[in-house]
């Protein structure tokens, strides 16, 4: 799966990232970020981080992002993520979008970061989230 992303898919994913992060709000970090996902279907979803001063309570661009094509669509299956920082060189998605990832993508779909000076580095998912844990980790439901 992973393997049959096209360059101009890459390119759209960067562009949906690029067009979210004016409108972050990140305040207390000054951290803005824009995540992009690409469902199986072709579709494309961006989300941009919005922090809150509770810390915790703030949401991560990759979060955002995956609420909207739920909210739009429904759950669907990833081919590939990009996550986007203002800043000159990438950064991945931190442990907990990880696991959020890990809920809709393969193991050989890309995730790709890129920086506003940077081209996007792209790695298969299993290399980001190795040995992950997932919905097959759970005990079955007794009837």
């Amino acid at each position: 799966m992973g393997d049959l992303i096209m360059s101009d898919d890459i390119a759209r994913l960067l562009r949906a990232a690029r067009a979210v992060i004016p409108c972050s709000y990140a305040p207390y970090s000054g951290f803005p970020v824009g995540a992009a996902i690409l469902t199986v279907s072709g579709e494309v979803f961006a989300g941009c981080n919005v922090e809150n001063a509770a810390y915790p309570l703030g949401l991560c661009a990759e979060a955002v992002a995956l609420g909207a094509m739920v909210s739009a669509i429904g759950a669907q299956r990833l081919r590939a993520a990009l996550v986007l920082t203002a800043r000159p060189v990438p950064s991945w998605p931190c442990g907990g979008c990880r696991q959020r990832l890990q809920e809709f993508m393969e193991a050989d779909a890309i995730v790709y970061a890129a920086g506003c000076e940077a081209e996007p580095v792209g790695i298969p998912f299993a290399r980001l989230l190795p040995l992950a844990f997932g919905a097959g980790d759970l005990a079955p439901r007794s009837p």
